[in-house]
């Protein structure tokens, strides 16, 4: 199992091979006897045999004598404000713990977006944290020497910048209802929940080789320091590949506390989640890891989706292929003539392609840019349009160089994921 497990759904696979080994030579089933089990009523059974074991509770605060106090937010937000940065209407749309950015607040921004138009997904609030007792810490069996590391020593390790998206698994999970008429769970997001920054400071592998990296390290596992203490590994591979980054600064300035201020970890491509803000450890491991959020959340549930233990269902991954206008939903124009411009982007190459119909049958391609157009990042586009007044439905369609397409309709799952249907964006021409 030599692959280079970049994209998270050949590790996904990868450890599912391996879990479909051990189990069958601990139970004596072949391969296929044991698939057959999962698809029929040995399922519930099989899943609860391999379920990982459940989170240990937090460790006790450590003693004061001579040790490095434990980073602990500061509780200067409450249930009435969740969040630290200003989250105004005209910029957001609110969707009470998280807010999604207004795309029309991205014309003429040029290509990344600023920190106070960046959109917030947080599983409880923000944390604020006080750096100067914040600390992060290396562990597990993966590394020869655990180790903590402050935030000055994070500042004198070479810093690199990495010009990516972070983007919700959830993004566009609105439209699995007013598209395809069934309401999936989660926050009704429209297209807002991605945001293109500059993010800057050292390669995770950096950080990981003053621990001793061991050759036989396998997993990667960030955990935050929110309320929930979100968490989610990654293979090795990924954890060591070049733009994959512990992010000091965002566009410039230290992270906001909005987005993860002092640390978090950028992992380009993939989906949010994978970015684990406010990061307080990395758990490093010979073996696989799992947590709740690559078994329970974050996992595709639906008629059209099987369980692949230890997860209830198939792994949301790397990030589809999608696009958006920049224009408030619903539109208003006047007649004559327009140039319309919008992004696209996608999780595994660049974007090659974007066509546009102003009727819903006809496409026609528009103009990228000559700007930055990579896998995790977006791309500008732009077409002319002589509009005349009326009711119209503008309607894109992205292609990437891995020979992905938007298609027109997208199964469902009940958490709403990766919904990258083609969409009508609402316009009023008078």
């Amino acid at each position: 199992m030599a692959s280079a497990l970049l994209r998270e759904e050949d590790y996904f696979r990868e450890r599912f091979e391996e879990w479909l080994s051990r189990e069958g030579r601990r139970r004596d089933l072949s391969r296929r006897r044991l698939l057959e089990l999962l698809a029929g009523a040995g399922v519930g059974a099989a899943l609860a045999a391999c379920a990982p074991p459940a989170p240990a509770p937090p460790p006790a605060p450590p003693s004061t004598g001579g040790a490095a106090p434990a980073p602990t937010p500061i509780p200067t937000t409450s249930a009435d404000r969740p969040h630290v940065k200003p989250t105004p209407p005209d910029l957001f749309i609110s969707h009470g713990v998280n807010v999604e950015m207004r795309w029309e607040r991205m014309a003429g921004r040029g290509y990344t977006t600023p920190n106070e138009l960046f959109f917030i997904r947080d599983h409880s609030k923000t944390a604020v944290i006080d750096v100067t007792s914040w600390r992060l810490e290396i562990k597990g069996s993966g590394v020869e020497r655990p180790l903590t590391l402050t935030y000055d020593d994070l500042q004198k390790l070479p810093q690199v910048t990495v010009t990516k998206y972070v983007e919700c698994a959830g993004n566009g999970r609105s439209f699995f209802e007013t598209i395809g008429g069934r309401r999936a769970s989660g926050t009704p997001w429209k297209l807002g929940a991605i945001g293109v920054a500059e993010f800057r400071g050292p390669r995770l592998r950096d950080v990981l080789d003053r621990a001793g990296l061991k050759r036989t390290a396998r997993d990667v596992m960030p955990e935050g320091l929110d309320d929930l203490k979100v968490r989610r590994p990654m293979p090795i591979e990924k954890a060591t590949d070049s733009d994959t980054i512990v992010a000091l600064q965002m566009n410039g300035q230290p992270l906001p506390p909005d987005h993860g201020f002092p640390a978090r970890v950028l992992v380009p491509g993939w989906i949010g989640v994978s970015s684990i803000k406010w990061v307080g450890s990395l758990e490093v491991s010979e073996e696989p890891l799992y947590s709740p959020w690559n078994t329970e959340s974050y996992i595709l549930i639906g008629p059209d989706y099987q369980p692949v233990p230890p997860a209830k269902g198939p792994l949301v991954t790397t990030q589809n292929v999608k696009s958006a206008l920049e224009l408030a939903w619903p539109a208003q124009l006047r007649a004559g003539q327009q140039t319309i411009r919008g992004r696209a982007w996608s999780g595994v190459g660049k974007i090659i392609q974007v066509e546009y119909s102003l009727d819903g049958r006809t496409w026609q391609r528009a103009t990228l840019s000559s700007g930055p157009n990579d896998y995790g990042q977006w791309v500008q586009f732009e077409f002319p349009w002589n509009a005349t007044p009326g009711q119209y439905e503008l309607r894109l369609r992205a292609t990437d160089e891995k020979g992905n397409v938007q298609p027109e309709r997208v199964p469902f799952n009940e958490q709403g994921y990766l919904y990258n249907g083609i969409v009508g964006h609402p316009v009023s021409v008078s």
